[in-house]
């Protein structure tokens, strides 16, 4: 039996993930650089990436001067992005099924509840869990696990909604059925492991999916 939903953030609710890699680009074409694209493309949806942004400045760069550009070009990508297509109609279809709704976010509780809050989704979750309240971020199973002890359910009686690679092996490892929901950003992620991958929440209907995973 189905008893709860639980959303990633980051590229499955709002996509901020298209948003910060526009945001470094338009750092390195106000300086007039050449942009690596798909270097950065494939840092999306990794909690420790490793590569450096702002090579191609050169050694003596202002590195904190570009970060503070790129912050401003982000918030407002940010601030123009919509909610994406089927998150509020699904959200909606599972409160008045009386399922439980959570949120497992890589992403720190100020960034995560201020856009829920400036997009009006903050009181669609029941429950909330970010980087810092586990021990390990995505791709470990913590957060997905402090959601289910929260919710005192056990994992196949919880839905996991991911956008990439690192958030369906979370759900996969906590044990969740897990729904990929690729963006433009993480279409080449790997996503072999997941129980369903569609292209848009929009594809999903909540009665479909208990009838998938709730028997």
């Amino acid at each position: 039996m189905i008893r709860a939903l639980i959303f990633d953030f980051d590229g499955l609710i709002l996509d901020t993930e298209t948003a910060l890699i526009d945001a470094y680009g338009d750092v390195h074409e106000s300086h007039g650089l050449a942009f690596d694209r798909p270097l950065f493309t494939r840092s999306v949806g990794h909690a420790d990436y490793a590569f450096d942004p702002w090579k191609g400045f050169g050694t003596g760069a202002d590195r904190d001067l570009l970060e503070t550009e790129r912050k401003a070009f982000n918030i407002r990508r940010n601030e123009a992005q919509p909610i994406l297509p089927g998150v509020v109609e699904l959200i909606s279809e599972a409160r008045a099924a009386g399922l439980k709704v959570g949120l497992a976010s890589n992403s720190g509780h100020p960034h995560v509840e201020g856009h829920l809050g400036r997009l009006g989704l903050m009181g669609s979750f029941d429950f909330i869990a970010c980087r810092g309240d586990v021990p390990s971020p995505k791709p470990e199973p913590d957060l997905y696990r402090h959601v289910l002890n929260h919710f005192g359910i056990r994992p196949r009686e919880a839905i996991a909604f991911e956008d990439s690679h690192t958030g369906t092996l979370a759900a996969k490892r906590a044990g969740v059925w897990v729904v990929a929901v690729p963006n433009v950003s993480t279409g080449h992620h790997d996503f072999t492991h997941v129980d369903l991958k569609v292209a848009s929440l929009a594809d999903c209907r909540l009665k479909d999916l208990v009838s998938r995973f709730g028997a």
